[in-house]
């Protein structure tokens, strides 16, 4: 690597100030969270104290994880508790396609924990919530940010099936760093699931990564070019941000235009849609992304 690789990167001392975040407000968002505390609806939304939470409420767009709280992987930069997860509540899908129904959710994400202690890798919940959502929401449209289910296809098919308007898989981080971050993942792996994905018939296919775990710029551009070739559409692009001090540290804050620039080139290669900033999630703004 070149010795001026990280000039576009400013020493974590501390949160700079693109990092702030206004206190969500809006007349949607307070209705929802007021539904959501009624009701008890679980939201990745408020459990992961998301920065866009008053954005994505305000435009009528939630996330909610399914297959319950604890993940069977112990990624370095994931704040979900790792062991051994519960049994699987088979009306889980409904209780989702319920809430869904209660806020009246024009776009949902649904996530996962990954379920590597099953069979089938979770597939068969994950197929019956999208199909549960869609009885009981007939006009929500949908995004699953799925795990790669090791990459074994008859699970995939579960939800190429299903037909949902977006399938996400994140990449997380470049390849060189992918052992360390993500551990049981495999870079070339998820390259293959969104490839699949798209020979199988899905419309549209996202994928996200996040900065400053010490990547290089030209790893990052790496990582877009390896997506585009895998003929994914919508790409990701955030700040890591440290859950506790047990997980990876922040090695760098990527500076605002930084950001911008990637922006840039992922739109030169030919993606359908760039999030590229700072406070860039997964499903930031992902109602956009089915356009």
């Amino acid at each position: 690597m070149s010795s001026d690789a990280l000039t576009h990167v400013q020493p974590p001392k501390g949160k700079p100030k693109w990092l702030r975040v206004k206190l969500p407000t809006g007349k949607k968002y307070t209705q929802l969270r007021g539904l959501v505390e009624k009701y008890d609806l679980h939201t990745i939304c408020t459990s992961g104290s998301c920065p866009n939470m008053g954005e994505c409420w305000g435009e009528g767009t939630a996330t909610f994880m399914i297959l319950g709280n604890v993940c069977t992987r112990s990624c370095g930069f994931c704040g979900v508790k790792t062991g051994r997860p519960s049994a699987i509540d088979w009306a889980e899908p409904e209780k989702v396609a319920r809430s869904i129904k209660i806020m009246s959710i024009k776009h949902a994400v649904i996530t996962s924990v990954d379920r590597d202690d099953l069979k089938d890798m979770g597939s068969i919940i994950w197929a019956e919530t999208v199909q549960a959502i869609r009885r009981m929401n007939p006009e929500t449209t949908l995004e699953t940010l799925i795990p790669d289910f090791q990459g074994i296809e008859r699970h995939l098919d579960r939800i190429v099936e299903v037909a949902p308007e977006v399938v996400s898989h994140n990449m997380e981080t470049v390849k060189r760093l992918t052992r360390e971050v993500r551990i049981q993942a495999k870079y070339d792996r998820s390259l293959e699931v969104l490839r699949y994905l798209k020979e199988k018939g899905v419309n549209r296919t996202k994928s996200g990564i996040m900065l400053g775990l010490g990547e290089f710029e030209e790893e990052v551009i790496q990582t877009m070019k390896d997506l585009r070739k895998a003929d994914v559409d919508v790409v990701t692009i955030g700040q890591y941000l440290q859950p506790s001090k047990k997980h990876l540290p922040v090695k760098e804050f990527i500076l605002p235009e930084q950001f911008k620039k990637y922006e840039e080139i992922g739109l030169e290669m030919g993606f359908r849609h760039v999030e590229s900033g700072a406070l860039v999630r997964s499903s930031y703004k992902a109602h956009k992304h089915i356009k």
